[in-house]
């Protein structure tokens, strides 16, 4: 049942899709985060999360175990019910750039590898010295950042 709210949400669903999307993130699996950020009740079945978004089942459900392998949702049944139920993981986005920032500490030790392999002075090296003092910059502000909610005085 569509109302002027729900169209509301569902609108912002798809701002959330379209942004992730720059980054790689398929369509339906933005419209899934965006509608499970604002959803009420905050737990949907897969199929109320097809309807709601208007997914495929098939492509739902490929979707929801992808975001549910990075981190972002959780799933439970209910006693007497087969049904999954998801929702958004407790500190999703947190535990989400924490894997990010993990892989770029794991890019540092590569571009040293690199370097290494290649020389200092070779002007090869110039390509994976950028991309290494990149991501030691992005390690050191995420290393120095305070945590969410806990800014600095």
């Amino acid at each position: 049942m569509n109302s002027p709210e729900n169209d509301k949400l569902l609108e912002w669903a798809e701002q959330v899709a379209m942004r992730l999307a720059r980054d790689g993130v398929p369509p339906i699996a933005g419209r899934i985060l965006g509608w499970l950020m604002v959803c009420d009740p905050p737990e949907q079945s897969a199929g109320q999360i097809s309807a709601a978004i208007g997914a495929s089942r098939a492509s739902l459900t490929m979707n929801l175990r992808v975001l549910t392998g990075m981190g972002f949702l959780t799933w439970r049944t209910r006693p007497g019910d087969r049904t999954m139920y998801y929702r958004m993981a407790d500190d999703a986005w947190q535990a989400v750039v924490r894997q990010q920032v993990a892989g770029i500490a794991s890019f540092l030790d590569i571009t040293r590898r690199g370097l290494d392999l290649v020389g200092p002075d070779d002007e090869r090296a110039a390509r994976v010295r950028q991309a290494h003092a990149t991501f030691a910059w992005m390690a050191e502000v995420f290393e120095q950042a305070p945590p969410p909610g806990k800014e600095e005085s």
